[in-house]
C-alpha cells in the first residue's frame, strides 16, 4: 500500500514539473512573440494551479508519514518529495517573475534580439525534464549530469549581464528595459539552481551520497583558508 501511494506521489510531482515547464515556456515565448495574453495566463491561471499542487502534495506527504510511519529509504523519499514540491512552487514564482518582466518589456521598443535568454530556457527545460526521468527511475547518473549543467546556466547568465552592462553604459535611456532582461536571466538561473537541489536529493535517495557543497562522502576534508 505504501509503495502504491509513493508511486502516486511521484506521479503528482511529474504533473507539477510539467506545469512548471509550461509556465517557463509560456513566459519566454510570450516575451519573444510579444504575446501579452500568454503572459497573463502564466500569472493569473498557472500560478494558482502551482500553489494548489504544492498544498496537495505536502498534505499527502504528511498523511503518509502519519499513517505508515515509514523508515529508511521510504522516509527519505517522502521527505524529498515534500521538499521537491516546495522547490517546484518557488520555480513557478520565478516563472511569474519572468512573465511580469516580459510584460514590461513588450510595451517598449525591442532592445536587442533575444538569443541567450531562449537558450537558457531550453537548458532549464531539459534539466526539468531529466529531473522527472531521474525521479521515476532513481537514476543517479542522470541526476549527476543535471547538477553539472548548472554551470552552463551560470555562464550564460554572466554573459547576458556583461552584455547588458555595456548596453546600459552606451544607452542610458534603455536602463529600465535592460534591468528587466537581467531579472529574467536571474530568475531562469534560480530555476536551474532549484532543479539542481532536487537532483542532489535524488542522488541521496538512490545512492546515499550527499553532494551538496561538493561533499561526496563523510571522508572529505574541508578546504583550508
Amino acid at each position: 500500500m505504501l509503495q502504491e501511494r509513493l508511486h502516486e506521489l511521484k506521479g503528482l510531482c511529474v504533473e507539477f514539473t510539467t506545469l512548471v515547464i509550461h509556465m517557463t515556456d509560456g513566459s519566454i515565448s510570450g516575451l519573444i512573440e510579444r504575446d501579452e495574453q500568454r503572459l497573463r495566463t502564466v500569472i493569473e491561471e498557472d500560478e494558482p494551479r502551482a500553489n494548489a499542487f504544492e498544498i496537495d502534495i505536502e498534505e499527502r506527504c504528511t498523511n503518509l508519514m502519519a499513517q505508515f510511519h515509514p523508515l529508511a529509504k521510504d522516509l527519505r523519499t517522502i521527505l524529498m518529495i515534500y521538499n521537491m514540491s516546495g522547490s517546484l512552487e518557488r520555480m513557478g514564482d520565478h516563472a511569474v517573475n519572468i512573465a511580469q518582466s516580459s510584460r514590461e518589456l513588450i510595451m517598449q521598443p525591442p532592445i536587442k534580439k533575444f538569443i541567450d535568454i531562449p537558450r537558457m530556457n531550453e537548458l532549464v527545460r531539459g534539466m526539468l525534464s531529466d529531473v522527472v526521468s531521474s525521479l521515476i527511475h532513481e537514476d543517479y547518473d542522470l541526476a549527476l549530469k543535471i547538477c553539472q549543467r548548472d554551470d552552463t546556466i551560470d555562464g550564460l547568465r554572466d554573459q547576458i549581464t556583461r552584455e547588458l552592462i555595456t548596453h546600459m553604459t552606451e544607452n542610458p535611456s534603455r536602463i529600465t528595459g535592460c534591468i528587466h532582461i537581467l531579472r529574467i536571466a536571474e530568475n531562469l538561473e534560480r530555476i536551474a539552481d532549484l532543479t539542481t537541489n532536487i537532483s542532489e536529493d535524488i542522488i541521496f535517495i538512490s545512492q546515499g551520497k550527499v553532494i551538496k557543497h561538493h561533499i561526496l562522502d563523510g571522508t572529505d576534508t574541508p578546504p583550508t583558508v
